[in-house]
């Protein structure tokens, strides 16, 4: 049997769950409830949830950002930037119990969707999982000071970036 999923806006009431999610999802990647907490005020267009037969399996944290620049980890943003020009995939991440379920595809396809009025969408890569970014169009780019920032993700951690409109 298929298992039911389904991706809803974030609210706040969910980040006890995001925050379990992101430990068992990314133990390297640590980050306080309050800077899940203030991407999805600054960011609620970007921000969702997954629930496969009623539990929650996964979440995507997004927002307007700069490109060819990375938020730090657990750090807070303050704010947007006033003049976005890509859209920053900072989170996504699924339990073991969604993957292979085709919910990514979706909310990726989703992300594109929000992202499309700015142009780009970017993100940084970890855990090895640039070939799976790159299923979705997004391509490795190399950006002047990003190097440093980079390796305080992971030694493999590589900036992407793909164009929001619909690939051919």
């Amino acid at each position: 049997m298929t298992p039911l999923f389904d991706w809803r806006a974030m609210t706040s009431d969910d980040i006890g769950a995001v925050s379990e999610i992101a430990a068992q999802a990314h133990p390297d990647f640590f980050e306080e409830d309050h800077i899940f907490a203030e991407r999805q005020r600054l960011a609620p267009h970007g921000c969702h949830i997954l629930w496969m037969n009623e539990v929650p399996t996964g979440y995507v944290l997004s927002h307007p950002w700069k490109l060819g620049s990375v938020p730090a980890l657990n750090v807070p943003l303050g704010q947007l930037p006033p003049d976005p020009d890509t859209f920053y995939i900072h989170d996504l991440a699924l339990l073991p119990a969604a993957r292979g379920s085709g919910a990514a595809g979706k909310i990726i396809e989703r992300t594109v969707g929000i992202g499309e009025p700015y142009g780009s969408l970017s993100l940084v890569a970890v855990n090895n999982s640039v070939p799976f970014w790159a299923r979705f169009g997004f391509v490795g780019q190399d950006w002047p000071g990003l190097s440093e920032k980079l390796k305080s993700y992971d030694d493999a951690a590589r900036y992407m970036v793909r164009p929001s409109s619909p690939l051919p």
